[in-house]
């Protein structure tokens, strides 16, 4: 047998070489070397890995088993392919490890992702309406009340709510709808660039994301048509506030969408509208009128994260399927939550919170993305929360912008075939401050790289 294959390699994280051995004598194991050597930190995010043919050599083992191992690390988010010939250890975490970006304390953070606290309603007066109540097994999974306020909400959109069910959050709804459609192994177009959990809880589920390339206005009809045809069993998408680009369907996109889909009746359609009332665009259908489709309308970003609640509509079968994995899960959404939910929906909708957190987070987008067009920098965000910001070297804009005070996020985990770009969570930025922001970026750009094109 060979002896196990061994590289050195040195970052600036680290201020000695470190030697990693990968070891294994099928795909599985060779595997499961590599993925240890991830979690337990002694292969960093960013390191090369052995190419292919070399690993082979010295591990004694034929080409075509590293690369079934590389394979299905890749389809798992462990490692990323640049080119032909370098692979790496991916910037996006082991699922059970995966955390927050840890930032400098004199860090802005612009990163998380988060709503804007003060942009969220008050907690307070909800809670000491709800009272306690005791629920008991065997009463109705979901509060009327809350049910009610989304049958109006998505009529009013021109989203069919003749059924739905209540589910804990937006990636609790999509997981068991795919739960309940497909199987391991089967293909799941996405948007790329894509939510990292959406991509993380797809291969999960043991099933494959096939990118979809987007551009402002959503995916791409060319691109979608390809998937397709190329044969897919659902499709996931974000109607709006989409992360990380914040894009948003328009009318004429959204038909050109459900054209294409008319041709593939099999096709799953989810729809994952996370940010809902504080997107700031209307909402888009692409997925109603088929025989299998749902929406999913989280209140996370709009009332507050820890509110895990999300409404589900969908077909008659869909829907009833979800209640019945539900059943044999976690049985129901808490009736607290539900009722805290509906209450503080309610109230925000009366008071006008939800109404001024939209035009408040969409004068911060403007704010960022007009300061950036002064030095000639792209940036995309129709919608939501994020600007989207594409540059030739992640990493060192993400070091320089640190340096700076700035912690954004490097767009690596949201991309599967996308280029290069960072995240920038516009949400937590006042307006006062994009002027700053973006004449720090411009000089990152300029000093570090060299040219700010690339």
């Amino acid at each position: 047998m060979a002896a196990p294959y061994a590289f050195c390699y040195s970052t600036v994280m680290r201020s000695e070489s470190v030697q990693y051995r990968i070891v294994g004598r099928d795909a599985a194991s060779i595997g499961r070397s590599i993925e240890r050597g991830v979690v337990r930190g002694e292969l960093e995010a960013g390191e090369a890995i052995p190419s292919v043919r070399a690993l082979a050599r010295e591990l004694g083992v034929s080409p075509s088993t590293v690369a079934s191992a590389y394979r299905d690390l890749r389809h798992r988010g462990i490692l990323v392919s640049h080119d032909r010939s370098r692979t790496v250890v991916a910037h996006r975490s082991p699922l059970a490890v995966r955390l927050a970006p840890e930032l400098p304390d004199d860090c802005v953070d612009l990163a998380s992702g988060n709503p804007d606290p003060l942009l969220l309603p008050d907690l307070g007066p909800a809670l000491a309406a709800v009272g306690p109540v005791h629920r008991l097994y065997g009463d109705e999974p979901s509060v009327e009340a809350l049910l009610e306020l989304g049958r109006t909400d998505l009529v009013d959109d021109g989203i069919p709510a003749d059924h739905l069910a209540v589910v804990g959050g937006a990636l609790d709804g999509i997981e068991r709808i795919l739960e309940v459609h497909c199987r391991v192994g089967d293909r799941i177009a996405v948007e790329d660039p894509c939510y990292v959990g959406s991509i993380d809880l797809i291969r999960t589920l043991g099933l494959h994301p096939v990118p979809v390339p987007i551009d402002d206005a959503g995916p791409q009809p060319d691109a979608l048509e390809e998937a397709l045809a190329d044969g897919v069993q659902a499709l996931l998408l974000v109607p709006r506030a989409q992360n990380p680009t914040g894009a948003a369907l328009t009318p004429e996109r959204a038909a050109q969408l459900r054209d294409l889909l008319a041709d593939h009746p099999e096709v799953v359609v989810i729809e994952d509208d996370h940010a809902s009332w504080v997107s700031g665009t209307h909402h888009q259908r692409v997925s109603s009128d088929r025989q299998h489709w749902a929406v999913v309308r989280s209140v996370a970003k709009s009332l507050g994260p820890d509110l895990r609640v999300a409404l589900l509509s969908g077909d008659a079968a869909t829907v009833t399927r979800v209640l019945g994995r539900q059943r044999l899960g976690t049985g129901w959404v808490s009736h607290l939550l539900q009722r805290l939910a509906a209450t503080v929906w309610r109230d925000a909708l009366r008071d006008g919170t939800l109404r001024e957190a939209a035009a408040t987070y969409a004068s911060r987008r403007d704010a960022v993305i007009d300061a950036l067009a002064v030095h000639g920098i792209e940036a995309h965000g129709r919608s939501g929360l994020n600007v989207w910001i594409p540059v030739a070297e992640e990493v060192p804009v993400v070091q320089g912008l640190a340096a700076r005070g700035w912690g954004v996020q490097a767009g690596e985990p949201f991309r599967l075939q996308a280029p290069p770009a960072i995240r920038v969570t516009s949400a937590a930025l006042a307006p006062s401050q994009a002027a700053a922001f973006a004449r720090d970026l411009a000089e990152v750009l300029d000093h570090r790289l060299g040219t700010r094109r690339g």
